[in-house]
């Protein structure tokens, strides 16, 4: 992991110091009246507490580029709430993980819009998350890699930079890279229903090449975020894995990279980029001897927005490793919701014996996404009923109405994950008060009397492995 330099120490004590006092931990071993060894120095406890949460931080400045939510501006409210901001909405999640007190800060990417520039990671992400960097265990999204809402990507090197840290010259300046459109026009997109009209320029990210390259810092080799590795044999570009897997508690946990479309091979199992990943996977989980494991990533195989991406259909490759061993969790963002899926194998088939459970936490800031439970397809769509982005893996339209135990789409919020000796207990609770009326689909449970939400439960572990 990244080894603190002495003055960014003493940068993060001073943000630390100045936390509430006296706030109750979740973590049994955090004493609010000691002086010492409270949080977040205090040692974890045999049952660790994980903040869990993505798809966060709004683009700085006043209003966000024309795209999927168009010409949004960051101070604006957002639907359906009549009085939060972006900003508002970032910076309440961010105090609900500073009221945790957790042990570790699971993020599921998409953590700084609109692609991730460094600048942008300082600008945004950094004014709230920043005082629990050091605690933060990160995966990537399509934000910090591909174009995005008129945006030119950075191919992974903001993020990289942010978490990492990044390479300088002997005068202290840093060492940039002028990252090139990793969507150039023309770049077919490989998934057989893209969400844009066929007549329309492809690319893996949905927006062809229509901004301007900006130089990057160029990243350490190595750190918080997992291995960057430097360009090689003339490629203009360095190559981003950032995997990594880490222990805590009883548990073996697992950040996985799927930004796979602009990596060598792109998405395709036998690429060379995502083949290396699987092969690293594979071993990590034979080397694995803890009670409990779970592993995340950005987007997810079952969605419970019905927008199922290239990268997400790839990722049932990690479910199908995951599944062999006896993993219990699997965590994603991308949707911009809540949603918990019952125990299911790497088909969608509900499995209580075996089978691996989803969270889906993208409530972390961004503007929210709706619940679909049926989709419909694109021959029954009418003007008044149009259809959703993509089918269900399963090709069954009632997937989510099935298998989704727990779903809201109007709540930002962060899920507390208590990491048990044999099990897990999660509270996922909303960070403001609920919106005036309900617009993106159903919700279950029911929000409280005050119009909040929440859901908890517990769940065992499968004992480990195959």
């Amino acid at each position: 992991m990244k080894t603190i330099r002495g003055t960014e120490m003493l940068i993060v004590a001073a943000s630390l110091l100045a936390f509430t006092a006296g706030a109750m931990a979740q973590n049994s071993d955090s004493k609010p009246d000691s002086k010492n060894d409270t949080w977040p120095y205090a040692k974890t406890d045999h049952s660790p507490v994980i903040a869990v949460v993505g798809d966060i931080s709004c683009q700085p400045g006043e209003t966000e580029p024309a795209g999927e939510k168009s010409a949004e501006a960051c101070n604006n409210p957002k639907s359906p709430y009549t009085s939060t901001s972006l900003w508002q909405s970032q910076q309440a999640t961010a105090n609900q993980i500073e009221a945790m007190k957790p042990a570790a800060v699971v993020l599921l990417g998409d953590l700084q819009y609109q692609v991730g520039q460094y600048s942008d990671f300082e600008g945004s992400f950094d004014l709230t998350y920043g005082a629990f960097k050091f605690l933060q265990r990160p995966a990537p999204g399509n934000h910090e890699f591909y174009d995005e809402h008129g945006a030119t990507g950075s191919a992974g090197y903001g993020y990289f930079s942010y978490f990492n840290g990044f390479q300088t010259t002997d005068t202290g300046a840093p060492v940039t890279a002028t990252v090139t459109d990793p969507c150039p026009a023309g770049l077919v997109w490989n998934d057989p229903n893209p969400p844009v009209p066929a007549s329309a320029p492809a690319s893996p990210c949905g927006y062809p090449a229509s901004t301007t390259p900006i130089p990057q810092p160029v990243p350490r080799a190595d750190g918080q975020a997992g291995h960057f590795e430097e360009p090689a044999n003339g490629a203009a570009l360095g190559v981003a894995d950032g995997w990594y897997s880490y222990n805590l508690g009883a548990w073996h946990l697992i950040s996985l990279n799927i930004e796979c479309s602009t990596q060598p091979g792109g998405c395709s199992t036998s690429g060379a980029w995502f083949a290396a990943e699987l092969a690293w996977l594979k071993s990590d989980l034979e080397a694995n001897h803890s009670a409990c494991t779970l592993a995340y990533w950005h987007q997810p195989t079952f969605s419970a927005t019905n927008s199922i991406t290239q990268e997400g259909v790839t990722a049932k490759a990690f479910w199908e490793l995951l599944y062999q061993y006896r993993a219990d969790l699997v965590l994603n963002g991308h949707d911009h919701l809540y949603a918990r899926y019952q125990p299911l194998d790497p088909d969608g088939v509900p499995d209580s014996r075996r089978g691996i459970r989803e969270f889906i936490v993208g409530s972390g800031g961004e503007t929210l996404d709706p619940i679909v439970l049926t989709p419909v397809r694109a021959g029954q769509a009418t003007s008044a009923n149009p259809a959703t982005n993509q089918e269900d893996p399963t090709g069954n339209v009632k997937f989510n109405a099935a298998n989704l135990q727990a779903y809201s789409g109007d709540y930002w919020g962060v899920m507390a994950l208590k990491l048990n000796p044999s099990g897990y207990e999660w509270d996922f609770e909303s960070a403001l008060a609920g919106p005036v009326a309900s617009t993106n689909g159903p919700t279950f449970p029911a929000p409280n009397a005050k119009g909040g939400y929440s859901d908890k439960g517990s769940g065992s572990c499968h004992g480990g492995g195959q």
